[in-house]
């Protein structure tokens, strides 16, 4: 297994191990495994442009997946905007720490095949990603 973070701008994660930790036992529990998984972090712009040049989407985003996973076994690489997760966070009353988690976890659930299109999808994914946040919360 291996997760690593990749950091194209000044914000850092300050507890990689614990994230590292929580995304290895969702996904056991879920029945994947992770094979390799990079997150890379950046600002509004560079994830725009990202989102420009691979998917034809001209506007902002907060994540952004690019799934290499085969059957159960998970990879590929998430590209997260900060300044997105910020935003949402204000939006949303909610802390920024959790904020970032459920981004990051929907990204590993896009690579496990949910998906946000309709809004049934919506409402699952969103289950998940709250099953998630409650498992890192009492794993801590």
């Amino acid at each position: 297994m291996n997760v690593e973070f990749v950091y194209n701008t000044d914000f850092r994660i300050n507890n990689e191990a614990k994230i590292t930790s929580w995304i290895n036992s969702f996904c056991q529990k879920e029945g994947f495994t992770i094979d390799s998984l990079v997150f890379a972090f950046f600002n509004d712009e560079d994830l725009k442009s990202l989102n420009i040049k691979f998917l034809n989407h001209d506007y902002y985003t907060d994540v952004i997946s690019f799934d290499e996973s085969s059957k159960n076994l998970i990879k590929g690489n998430i590209a997260i905007s900060v300044d997105r997760v910020k935003d949402n966070s204000n939006t949303f009353s909610s802390l920024f720490d959790d904020e970032l988690k459920r981004v990051i976890i929907h990204g590993v659930l896009h690579f496990m095949g949910f998906n946000d299109k309709t809004d049934d999808e919506k409402s699952l994914i969103r289950k998940k990603e709250d099953s998630a946040l409650e498992m890192f919360h009492v794993k801590q």
